[in-house]
């Protein structure tokens, strides 16, 4: 068993997006900081309605999946295919663009918090074409495995806790995404299998953890992508206050991406085709 490292922390950098929320953006706030198979995380969060009320009106996308994770607030999902999905405490929307999606993202909330993530996931030139898809998570789902001093929810992919094996409420794919929200108690640590064949990332959210490597422990940087080193297991420890924390892992794809706003493709012609497409009105034919 060989203990993951951290290999380089990617901060989080203030910016806004959509109608004018505001977030903290770590993988993609440039294209070339990337983790393939992963495209961008975004982290919201505010109390602040100016902060988040405008949200993201209908808008398109191509070639890659979106997943957000409400940690609290409430959100509404409409698309052109007629999926409808409020989005709480807790859930997940797991939307898959393919050939193209076009949604609107919208806050069903004045006042109070809002807090979450979006994760952008990218699909092998096989798949990103296929018809767009989306899924609508409630939080009762989603795997909630209670452990010694934490709490782990197993929102993607399949990890063996104490000898049995655990599917979370998205499983497969290609990329074989693993998607874990880690709880810990003060003074806490906790050990996770995570396969060598994914790349792999940490994001601190609330307070204070450690990674262990064999003598070593590194601290964790808040609000940062944490890009991990080759292993199979990654062992994090939390400090005083405890720590709340993803664990985000996939299979690389190992193709060309080449990405024009919200669409993701492989070559320049396709980007070139995909806003043919986009002001056709073909998009999502």
């Amino acid at each position: 068993m060989t203990l993951r490292a951290i290999k380089q922390i990617i901060p989080a950098l203030e910016t806004s997006d959509g109608a004018g929320v505001r977030i903290r953006r770590s993988i993609g706030q440039h294209q070339n900081i990337r983790l393939d198979p992963f495209l961008m995380l975004d982290e919201f969060g505010s109390d602040q309605p100016q902060d988040y009320i405008a949200g993201f009106p209908s808008h398109p996308h191509r070639g890659f999946e979106t997943v957000t994770y409400m940690i609290e607030g409430h959100m509404l999902h409409e698309d052109h295919i007629g999926n409808r999905g409020d989005l709480k405490n807790g859930g997940v929307q797991w939307m898959t663009a393919g050939r193209g999606i076009v949604h609107s993202e919208m806050p069903q909330q004045e006042a109070g918090q809002m807090r979450g993530f979006q994760l952008w996931l990218n699909l092998p030139a096989a798949e990103k074409m296929k018809p767009a898809g989306y899924r609508d998570i409630q939080p009762e789902e989603i795997p909630d495995i209670q452990l010694d001093g934490a709490r782990i929810k197993l929102i993607a992919g399949e990890i063996e806790v104490d000898g049995t094996t655990v599917s979370g409420a998205v499983t497969g794919g290609s990329t074989r995404p693993l998607y874990i929200d880690i709880h810990l108690e003060a003074d806490t640590a906790i050990t996770l299998p995570v396969s060598e064949q994914l790349n792999a990332m940490l994001y601190l959210y609330d307070g204070d953890a450690k990674l262990q490597h064999k003598a070593e422990h590194e601290p964790l940087r808040a609000a940062a992508a944490t890009i991990l080193d080759d292993g199979n297991q990654v062992r994090v420890e939390s400090g005083a206050r405890g720590a709340r924390l993803l664990l985000i892992a996939g299979k690389p794809i190992n193709e060309p991406v080449v990405q024009y706003g919200p669409f993701v493709m492989n070559t320049r012609e396709e980007i070139e085709q995909t806003l043919r497409d986009y002001r056709d009105g073909h998009l999502t034919a």
